[in-house]
């Protein structure tokens, strides 16, 4: 049966790892990415881009009470995507999954219940992330930096 051992993910016996992500994995893959850096005093990974730190991936900061201070929510993260209509594809594809809140209306991010998402899924996510907000290529164009980015394919019904 797969599982965690020392949050390191184990793998089933398929070989497929189904281990749900939890922050660690989240840190572990963030900082995977070429630039990336850990923001000091909270959950958060950003890249410099343009002499600016670009967020990409970060805790959710809930609003727990109304007009108190919101609260980390460690069980879930905010990831950036390339834009609204990936925002609602994904969402409406997956809703246990993926979700926003009135705060994030208009901005091109979601928010991920890591205890619904396996390990191997939040790989490309945050790659994602990475990808909207890591400096385009010297002499590449963000167009053309966004038209490499692979995104699934709908499926057919």
């Amino acid at each position: 049966m797969a599982g965690r051992t020392g949050g390191v993910a184990r793998e089933a016996p398929n070989g497929h790892h189904s281990a749900m992500a939890t922050q660690a994995d989240v840190r572990r893959i963030a900082l995977s990415f070429s630039g990336a850096e850990e923001v000091k005093g909270r959950f958060a990974f950003e890249i410099p881009n343009k002499r600016k730190l670009k967020g990409f991936v970060w805790v959710w900061m809930e609003r727990v009470t109304p007009k108190k201070p919101r609260v980390a929510n460690p069980g879930v993260i905010a990831v950036r995507v390339a834009n609204l209509v990936d925002k609602n594809l994904l969402i409406s594809s997956e809703p246990t999954k993926f979700f926003t809140e009135p705060h994030y209306d208009g901005f091109p991010a979601i928010l991920v219940r890591l205890a619904e998402v396996k390990v191997a899924e939040l790989r490309p996510l945050i790659a994602e992330a990475w990808r909207c907000q890591a400096p385009a290529e010297p002499g590449t164009s963000e167009k053309a930096k966004r038209a490499t980015t692979k995104r699934p394919k709908p499926r057919r019904r």
